[in-house]
């Protein structure tokens, strides 16, 4: 999250806070979402089952459920499509370059084909 930087156009510092997190079950702890409620991110993810049955049980004193919005959550899933289409390349999937660039340079032309064929 620290090394996140939108640009904001012509003039002024980048944005550094983004407006909503999409995440999967494996980042709905209490922590996680206490930082994104601390730095005012909404969080868009769903709850592990035993989460959900922990809360139930303690009743009222368990707490208010967190937010879940299916229809913003249902974004993430074009991303992860992409994300595997691009691992079937075999460099971008086993991470066999040593420099950065030449990695980011196959990321992108792998992206380049993937666009022009569709």
């Amino acid at each position: 999250m620290a090394a996140i930087r939108v640009p904001r156009g012509q003039s002024g510092r980048p944005r550094t806070r983004p407006d909503v997190v999409l995440a999967d079950r494996a980042y709905s702890s209490r922590a996680i979402r206490a930082h994104l409620r601390e730095r005012h991110v909404r969080a868009v993810i769903p709850q592990l089952a035993d989460q959900v049955r922990h809360r139930r049980r303690r009743g009222s004193n368990g707490g208010r459920p967190p937010t879940f919005e299916p229809e913003a959550y249902k974004g993430r899933n074009s991303v992860e499509r992409c994300i595997a289409r691009l691992k079937q390349w075999r460099g971008l999937a086993m991470r066999t370059d040593k420099l950065a660039v030449a990695y980011q340079a196959a990321f992108h032309l792998a992206a380049i084909l993937i666009w022009t064929r569709r």
